[in-house]
């Protein structure tokens, strides 16, 4: 294969028909391939049925767990998330199977009703505005934009999100009242926030007062090499100086366990935990103690957690590989029309092709049988100002399928490419 930035345009058209009756031959398969969520495949969730072993239902202290109360959540439940995410028991809120609501549910009240510092609700500030990371996880972002929170976009880096625009922004702005954080293993691009990105988040100045950080660890144990990369504690960095009612962290055991009958948690200081918990109360007696305690006897500690997410690791890495290897097959020799991540841990590997690509890319696998992410959906209001990312998920589908996949996707990515280049030579 040549470079495709140095083809003259009689190289691109020839190129072109090559490609054509590559992806008619993808056509003629007839596949059904599905890589547009980052879901545990059914490999994964086996690992965890003998959770369902137990059928214990008293708690340490006696409670029993088929009744009502508890609203935080049980005791054991508390420690076992408190020592994965490196908090104490009594900061941390047990609820459901979705940390996605916990966020919802925050934003919700500090749109009604605000928090213990607020001016007032969010919802009576002239446009209430969050920074959000770019590319970042398009749920987060479904949220504000559900409320009419207007949403700036902050680049993102390899360290973390571009601090000085957080913190330049943040420090002038008293209607920006949060920002989206996936700090380890970011969703998509599998980055880490730095040392030195938490701690600045830890210690910035804010015009709002009730400027909150939903810190969302979603993949917190969820390691894809041997190195286990671990961030500061945001919860107990932000004590020296202040700060930590403005932090909420999350996590959960939907891609550890079960995504739809598995356990959340929140994080938060001793007075968030308290104004949480009255504002829940209105809304919820307790949540599923019977599941926290199932997790808990399955899970143990967060050694066990880390044993169990092995078990993951071995199962996802052939198909992480996958892709990153036909991609360095079948783009690179191209030049420089494609780049992509390579993860040390979480869910997913984001790809950059050329700027104006990325949808033309995204209907050409689906015209052939997969879909993808749709282009865009990694930023506010899914629009991607370059039209040059997508978000490719490699864990629900076989390794077989994987690999099916990636070939398709080096097709779409070429086809797309050359149509462009021919284009911009017309």
């Amino acid at each position: 294969m040549a470079n495709y930035l140095e083809m003259t345009r009689e190289e691109l058209m020839e190129e072109e028909r090559r490609l054509q009756k590559a992806y008619k031959a993808f056509q003629d398969l007839d596949l059904h391939l599905n890589m547009a969520r980052g879901k545990p495949g059914p490999h994964q969730m086996d690992l965890a049925m003998d959770l369902f072993k137990t059928t214990n239902y008293t708690a340490e202290d006696g409670t029993d767990a088929r009744n009502y109360g508890n609203l935080e959540g049980l005791y054991e439940a508390r420690k076992l998330f408190g020592d994965v995410m490196g908090v104490k028991p009594e900061n941390v809120f047990v609820g459901g199977n979705s940390s996605l609501q916990l966020m919802y549910f925050l934003v919700s009240i500090g749109y009604t009703f605000g928090f213990p510092e607020s001016p007032c609700p969010w919802s009576q500030v002239d446009h209430p505005k969050f920074l959000c990371p770019v590319p970042g996880y398009d749920r987060h972002f479904r949220i504000t934009e559900e409320f009419g929170i207007d949403m700036i976009n902050v680049p993102m880096t390899p360290e973390g999100p571009d601090m000085d625009m957080v913190e330049k922004l943040a420090a002038e702005d008293p209607s920006i009242k949060g920002i989206w954080c996936v700090p380890q293993y970011s969703n998509p691009d599998g980055y880490t926030y730095s040392d030195e990105t938490v701690r600045r988040f830890a210690s910035m100045k804010t015009a709002a007062p009730d400027f909150k950080i939903f810190w969302d660890e979603a993949y917190i144990v969820h390691h894809l090499t041997d190195e286990i990369i671990e961030t500061p504690v945001l919860l107990e960095e932000s004590k020296p100086y202040g700060n930590e009612d403005r932090v909420f962290m999350f996590t959960s055991t939907s891609k550890i366990t079960f995504p739809g009958a598995g356990v959340s948690a929140l994080a938060c200081s001793d007075r968030m935990m308290k104004y949480v918990c009255k504002r829940f109360e209105v809304m919820i007696i307790s949540y599923d103690k019977m599941n926290q305690l199932r997790h808990v006897h399955f899970l143990k500690n967060k050694a066990g957690v880390l044993a169990h997410m092995l078990k993951h690791r071995r199962r996802l890495v052939p198909c992480f590989d996958a892709v990153k290897t036909t991609f360095a097959q079948k783009l690179t020799p191209c030049g420089d029309i494609a780049h992509w991540t390579n993860p040390k841990g979480g869910y997913f590997i984001s790809l950059y092709v050329m700027p104006g690509c990325a949808k033309r890319v995204a209907q050409l696998c689906k015209e052939a049988g997969l879909v993808l992410t749709g282009a865009g959906a990694a930023f506010p209001y899914g629009k991607d100002p370059e039209d040059s990312h997508l978000r490719i998920a490699p864990t629900y589908p076989s390794l077989s399928e994987v690999e099916q996949a990636s070939e398709l996707m080096t097709v779409c990515v070429r086809l797309a490419t050359v149509e462009h280049l021919l284009a911009e030579k017309a």
